[in-house]
């Protein structure tokens, strides 16, 4: 896995997994913080906050389809929101209780890379809100 989650009872395995310094090397700064230390890029700074073409938007670590912008809605908060993944592979979730409040996490199924938490405050039809940074996605254009 990486960072600071890896326990000597974690034993989750992911398609692509790569040492610390691989994924330095591979991704931009901000990228790394977020995709591999959990960190959280300012709100509204990311591109894709304001993306509204249709398409897919991928993690920047794997290029692992995780959203459709059809899913995709202005939340308000700064960060690209969805209602849903683009499928139940796409992301995985764990219960984050850092910063003394109860959250949860969403990761790339395919590498682990942490995009985000998701949060029982969004629209219909999930009532879900899946607060993404967007430093951890890229966005390709075309069918979603």
């Amino acid at each position: 896995m990486f960072g600071l989650w890896k326990t000597a009872a974690d034993t989750t395995k992911y398609r692509v997994e790569k040492t610390d310094a691989q994924w330095r090397a591979e991704l931009s700064g901000p990228a790394y913080q977020v995709l591999r230390h959990e960190g959280t890029e300012r709100p509204f700074t990311s591109p894709l906050n304001d993306e509204h073409r249709t398409g897919a938007f991928k993690c920047a670590g794997c290029n692992w389809p995780l959203f459709s912008s059809k899913a995709k809605f202005d939340s308000g908060t700064g960060w690209p929101s969805f209602w849903a993944p683009i499928g139940k592979q796409a992301v995985l979730t764990r219960v984050d209780g850092s910063l003394m409040m109860v959250r949860t996490e969403v990761h790339c199924a395919n590498c682990g890379g942490h995009l985000g938490h998701v949060f029982n405050d969004g629209p219909p039809p999930t009532g879900l809100r899946y607060c993404m940074n967007g430093v951890a996605m890229s966005f390709q254009p075309g069918a979603a």
